[in-house]
């Protein structure tokens, strides 16, 4: 029987630049963020679970209240939005916004464009299909979205297509050479 990689990705918890509509930058968690996570009990993980974090302030916090000793993994940080960063999404140009969620491979921000995540992000689950069979990593939604696109082998223009609330789990399998999504 093939051993089965089990990969199960966190949402951080809510920030001020969420509750604003404002583009993130490295903010922490804010009271309600904090107060929700708190409420959830610390993940229970089998002794052998990998578990990591992106280098942000709002997911390494995230991933402290929910009890882990996670690592820092750079390729679980979030999509660079360049100049944008701390912008409330009403200050950016329409026609900047257009290109943004229309066209993938374009990041008008400066920054990193969605093609640009998905394939960082792609690198990475291919590190995790090793000897380790069980991950846990706290992240951010877009890191999240593009994994399950490249789960389910769809093109990047449906991208803004999934909502990933704070605190969510989506998990994931690796066997038989492809990544599934389980619900």
């Amino acid at each position: 029987m093939t051993e089965v990689v089990r990969l199960t990705l966190v949402s951080h918890a809510m920030t001020d630049a969420m509750a604003a509509g404002r583009f993130p930058a490295d903010e922490p968690l804010n009271d309600t963020g904090r107060r929700l996570v708190e409420a959830v009990a610390a993940l229970e993980l089998a002794g052998d679970t990998r578990q990591l974090t992106g280098p942000e302030r709002r997911a390494r916090q995230t991933a402290q209240l929910l009890g882990l000793q996670a690592a820092t993994e750079p390729r679980l940080a979030d999509l660079d939005c360049g100049r944008w960063r701390g912008e409330v999404l009403a200050n950016i140009g329409p026609a900047d916004l257009e290109v943004w969620l229309t066209e993938p491979a374009r990041a008008p921000h400066g920054g990193e464009s969605i093609a640009d995540l998905i394939e960082r992000v792609d690198g990475w689950l291919d590190s995790l299909t090793d000897d380790t069979l069980r991950t846990v990593a706290v992240t951010h939604p877009a890191v999240i979205r593009a994994a399950i696109l490249l789960a389910l082998d769809t093109p990047p223009k449906s991208f803004w297509r999934m909502d990933i609330a704070p605190l969510s789990h989506t998990v994931m399998h690796f066997r038989g050479g492809r990544w599934t999504l389980r619900l």
